[in-house]
């Protein structure tokens, strides 16, 4: 009974915190693992679930016919029309300030002006209200220390600063020249004054995980893929990339790290070149949803247009332990709407996903199992699953999906 009550709680926070706040200022997901495994072309048509819009727009720069950003959080898709407003109206400089930088000295006059009168009703009311977030004011200097996740990275700044030595251990280990070298400053200096019996409480409690968007159901489901629970999960992976691939480019952990990207560590779509790309005609091929993936595709179908390419993070994780019927429903409205030579990528706490083998799809009158409608590429999905430079996820999935 109490972990019944214990469980329902920790499901109403995750709710009530998904259902009011910007869960994620920028993507978790790699996409240079992405682009490797999806192998875009000019006739694809992406479905992508939305998160921080940045992998929305990589996937852009590979010129498909089509990408859908989907995401049932309208505050994502707040941040993507953002995004995508200031590609179509602002100059680089301005926008890397914004997006590069975190902060822009005169965004109040830079959003009305030019923002604004693009933007749905909804990310108006959201982007009028948070026009502070990209002040740069002295206690939460970037807009990537804000929202949820940017919540969990200023207080883990906190932690570095204030705990004697770890700030220029970290700094040394993230500019350090060679992979060796890193791996010696991690091993020295940073893991003996990182791990304390503070942070591994911290990191293992459902609240943090909920503020990182980590539902309660998938954090069960990493509890149960590690012998040493959720906080034994997070040091493995943290000590897998920092010791195992290379981070003086890696633009995940080094915006967190320091609430800005470099010029020359950042994501594709603040390079100047790659902007000019987007802003000449490739930003127009985006098309943004409020909805569930299954209410989206259902939609698609209905306006006969195939999906070919479908990038779906890790969301079925949670589907899978809490709600199969859900998850069933969902990969009825991939297998309806898939168009020849679809693919599917995902990620999970698993390296196996074998929630998957349970989901049944109803196909010419009887009940087909979804394994045997994707052909798993196991060998590259390994080689780029240890190239990821997140490295938080305890597996990377592709299936190319098969006639029934």
């Amino acid at each position: 009974m109490a972990n019944r009550i214990a469980e329902r709680f920790h499901r109403q926070v995750f709710d009530a915190l998904y259902n009011s706040s910007l869960v994620y200022n920028a993507c978790w997901e790699d996409p240079a693992c992405d682009r490797a495994a999806l192998e875009l072309g000019g006739d694809d048509r992406v479905l992508v679930i939305t998160s921080g819009g940045c992998n929305a727009l990589d996937y852009l720069l590979c010129a498909p016919a089509r990408v859908h950003a989907v995401d049932a959080n309208p505050r994502q898709t707040a941040l993507l029309e953002l995004k995508a407003a200031g590609i179509r109206a602002l100059d680089h400089d301005d926008f890397w300030l914004l997006f590069g930088e975190g902060r822009h000295p005169d965004f109040p006059a830079l959003y009305r002006r030019h923002l604004r009168p693009q933007l749905t009703a909804f990310a108006r009311a959201w982007w009028d209200r948070r026009q502070h977030w990209f002040a740069g004011d002295g206690w939460c200097d970037s807009f990537y220390f804000r929202g949820l996740s940017g919540l969990v990275a200023r207080a883990m700044r906190t932690f570095i600063d204030r705990r004697k030595g770890l700030r220029p251990a970290v700094g040394a280990m993230l500019d350090a020249p060679t992979l060796e070298d890193q791996r010696m400053v991690y091993d020295r200096e940073v893991a003996p004054r990182l791990w304390t019996p503070g942070l591994r409480w911290a990191v293992s409690r459902r609240t943090t995980l909920s503020l990182l968007g980590v539902p309660h159901e998938q954090t069960l489901e990493v509890a149960r893929a590690h012998e040493q629970g959720v906080a034994g999960f997070v040091r493995a992976s943290i000590e897998r990339v920092f010791r195992e691939l290379p981070l003086r480019d890696n633009y995940f952990w080094q915006v967190y790290v320091h609430g800005a990207y470099r010029r020359d560590c950042c994501p594709e779509y603040l390079k100047p070149a790659e902007f000019a790309r987007l802003k000449a005609g490739l930003i127009d091929r985006l098309e943004l949803h409020t909805a569930t993936v299954t209410a989206t595709l259902r939609g698609l179908a209905g306006r006969g247009e195939p999906v070919t390419r479908f990038v779906l993070l890790d969301h079925m994780d949670w589907m899978g332990a809490s709600r199969p019927d859900l998850l069933a429903e969902e990969w009825d409205a991939i297998h309806a709407s898939a168009g020849r030579g679809a693919r599917a990528i995902f990620r999970s706490a698993h390296a196996d996903a074998a929630y998957l083998a349970a989901v049944r799809l109803g196909l010419r009158g009887r009940q087909v199992p979804l394994t045997e409608l994707l052909a798993f590429r196991r060998e590259l999905a390994a080689e780029l699953h240890r190239r990821d430079r997140v490295g938080t996820y305890g597996g990377f999935h592709i299936a190319d999906l098969v006639a029934a």
